[in-house]
């Protein structure tokens, strides 16, 4: 990319759970590039904080408390964005929850949760962001995850969840796309130093056999996945919707399932 494609100076970008992990990696990331950039999380102090160093990039950032569960506080987020910022051109929504269990020693709400947060959640985000999206020009990205195509142990609610993540990707893709609205799914691999490697892999030996099986033989950090988001964000990727694309070092192609079986002995 080159330096024009890459600023994003006088745009707007919202993140839905941009307050930590990957998510805020991929705000920093358009606040690099000149954006303005507003943030929704639960926690008010994460939210102090992501704010705080969103603005060390020296661009106007605010952040609004809300839970992606809650249609209603997820839509008085964006009217407020919408106040201080104006249309959006980049909504991100990353909202996520996991836990390892293999299924049949998981409660229903414990399934529930992860599909009210992952599912649910994601569609109040684009649900509620529409009527603010840059129309033509407006490029959503949902954050997946291998889960929606890899069957995986101890996983079954995120699976279920992030598929149905993916194909809410690909029918609002079709039905904004006369819009000028692109939707695409990112699909981060295993990125290091992230809430969900702790869970995963909590270990050294664990990090260990994780890198082992990426072809590219490195963990991924948020800064692939920011760089990811702003490509399908830029004037190259006009020609882009309903993509769901792995970042992952390869790692989709390789032992995913044998993996987790190892990581669950």
């Amino acid at each position: 990319m080159t330096t024009s494609d890459i600023d994003f100076s006088e745009r707007t970008v919202i993140v839905a759970g941009g307050t930590s992990g990957i998510n805020l990696g991929v705000a920093r990331n358009f606040a690099d590039a000149g954006a303005n950039v507003g943030v929704i999380g639960r926690s008010h102090e994460k939210i102090d904080s992501a704010v705080r160093f969103l603005k060390e990039a020296g661009v106007s950032a605010h952040g609004f408390s809300a839970d992606v569960r809650d249609y209603a506080k997820v839509t008085e987020a964006f009217e407020m964005f919408n106040a201080k910022f104006g249309e959006f051109d980049v909504l991100v929504s990353g909202a996520a929850g996991n836990f390892p269990a293999r299924a049949m020693d998981m409660s229903s709400n414990g399934f529930a949760a992860v599909m009210n947060i992952d599912l649910l959640g994601s569609y109040h985000v684009l649900r509620a962001a529409y009527p603010y999206l840059r129309k033509p020009g407006g490029s959503v990205i949902n954050i997946s995850a291998p889960q929606s195509f890899i069957p995986m142990i101890l996983q079954s609610h995120v699976c279920a969840a992030k598929a149905g993540v993916d194909m809410l990707t690909r029918t609002l893709a079709m039905e904004w796309g006369s819009e000028g609205i692109r939707v695409n799914s990112i699909v981060p691999g295993p990125i290091q130093d992230t809430e969900g490697m702790k869970r995963l892999a909590p270990t050294p030996q664990h990090i260990d056999e994780v890198t082992e099986s990426v072809p590219l033989k490195r963990l991924g950090n948020t800064d692939d996945i920011g760089k990811a988001a702003m490509f399908l964000s830029s004037p190259m990727a006009d020609y882009i919707t309903g993509a769901v694309i792995p970042v992952d070092g390869g790692w989709s192609l390789s032992g995913v399932t044998g993996l987790m079986e190892k990581l669950d002995s």
